[in-house]
């Protein structure tokens, strides 16, 4: 999936808007593909143009945004929306992150923030493009933004040190490999290797393949997966 994002613009001062649509295409890869006013022009302009990003404001000439948003999720739409908007009150902010709202920035705020908005954006976007159609926790919690981590408490019969053997030979192997071959490389059971294994997985520090097309049961295959970096900056 192509990292350009293409964001639809629902706010109803044109100076405001000029520029957001300025700071956002500072970004190359960032394009503003429509600008709305009203709710009724933001509607109609989501379904038509089917924008990636949707950055919408809560106060609005025939309307409110927040109903807005609401009526969109209610009609099955699942775009990334953000919004943008003076209303600094708990009650519209909760209310916002209770009806899938994706980030909320009050105004003003900093062209740097509104980068980092667009940066979690395209970094969900392709995430969720690279997720199989079923996901385990890992994945989910990848594409959410859940920095998973080993660190604290392990659950019991998960010896640390083991541990960082197990995860350093996943990351020396060239390509995706079975609880055997870790076992064998790192002088443990194929069940205990394969217990190593899983629990890096619910980490999120290894991926689980499954290879088909031979008989009996599809074998696991076991590949490393980094912690996932930060996103950079765009301004």
């Amino acid at each position: 999936m192509s990292s350009r994002v293409r964001v639809l613009l629902v706010e109803d001062d044109l100076r405001v808007a000029r520029v957001n649509r300025d700071l956002l295409e500072r970004d190359p890869d960032v394009h503003v593909v429509g600008s709305a006013a009203t709710c009724a022009q933001g509607d109609a302009l989501a379904q038509a143009l089917q924008p990636d990003l949707i950055l919408l404001d809560v106060h609005l000439p025939d309307g409110s945004g927040l109903g807005l948003l609401r009526h969109w999720r209610s009609a099955g739409r699942t775009t990334d929306v953000a919004l943008i908007t003076a209303a600094d009150d708990e009650a519209s902010v909760r209310l916002a992150l209770a009806h899938g709202a994706f980030d909320y920035l009050i105004k003003p705020f900093t062209g740097q923030r509104l980068a980092e908005l667009v940066a979690r954006h395209r970094a969900r976007r392709l995430n969720s493009a690279a997720s199989a159609p079923r996901v385990d926790q890992a994945s989910l919690d990848r594409l959410l933004g859940v920095t998973p981590t080993t660190s604290g408490v392990l659950p019991r019969g998960i010896d640390p040190h083991t541990l960082d053997r197990v995860a350093q030979a996943l990351a020396d192997a060239a390509q995706a490999v079975s609880a055997e071959e870790i076992g064998d490389r790192v002088g443990l059971s194929r069940v205990t290797a394969w217990r190593y294994l899983e629990h890096l997985v619910r980490a999120g520090q290894a991926q689980l393949d499954h290879q088909y097309g031979q008989a009996g049961r599809p074998a696991k295959l076991y590949r490393h997966c980094p912690l996932p970096q930060k996103p950079e900056r765009l301004l």
